[in-house]
């Protein structure tokens, strides 16, 4: 357990924080290169320390290695890409057609992240008016190591063109472990400072995100 006084962030540390934030992106284009020794082991280290409700921990890895699992999950991806492209049409359709919305084939790491909803792990504190803390538990790890992986020069890309049950079946994940994420991880083949659904003109950042209601 960690003991002593908290540590102090100075003006720099939330200046660089601030950067973070404001580079994290959606990576879908990655260099095929691997990412260093240990350096997987420590983003999940990271991720570890995200916070869960009751202390639940429910957030399980899934480090998916071997071509026929990776294929799986391609042809997965790309079933329901065209399942979600048929929603479209006109000029809509042709632009989400042009969209690179997954770096499967390219990136070095694929890891699925499911959350255990049969955990008895926090004996249900906090879950029983809102049982979806679990799930919301596991973004909250996710999240970490996204900032962690940017924080390293590492990208990562969050695909949810995915049937959360098709990728379990794919992975024979026990019963109980439903899909969150299934990330994509790699050096990013190059830097974006702006979202790039934005840059490819699918949809600008709100500004009026930060609205808030008074009560």
């Amino acid at each position: 357990m960690t003991t002593g006084p908290a540590p102090a962030f100075d003006a720099g540390f939330r200046r660089n924080f601030a950067a973070l934030l404001a580079w994290r992106r959606d990576v879908r284009r990655f260099r095929p290169d691997p990412l260093a020794a240990g350096q997987l082991d420590r983003l999940l280290d990271f991720a570890c320390l995200a916070p869960s409700v009751g202390l639940s921990q429910p957030w399980r890895f899934v480090l998916v290695e071997t071509a026929q699992a990776r294929a799986g999950v391609i042809s997965e991806f790309e079933a329901a890409n065209a399942r979600a492209l048929a929603d479209y049409s006109g000029d809509r359709a042709s632009l989400y057609a042009r969209l690179k919305l997954a770096g499967l084939r390219e990136a070095p790491v694929h890891l699925a992240v499911f959350c255990d909803e049969a955990t008895g792990q926090g004996h249900g504190l906090g879950r029983r008016t809102m049982p979806e803390m679990l799930v919301y538990s596991v973004v909250t790890a996710v999240h970490t190591l996204w900032l962690a992986a940017r924080a390293e020069g590492i990208g990562v890309g969050w695909v949810s063109i995915l049937d959360p049950q098709a990728v379990a079946t794919i992975l024979a994940v026990p019963p109980g472990w439903r899909l969150v994420a299934y990330l994509c991880i790699g050096h990013p083949a190059e830097d974006l400072a702006e979202p790039e659904l934005a840059r490819a003109g699918w949809q600008e950042r709100e500004s009026r995100c930060r609205e808030v209601l008074r009560r």
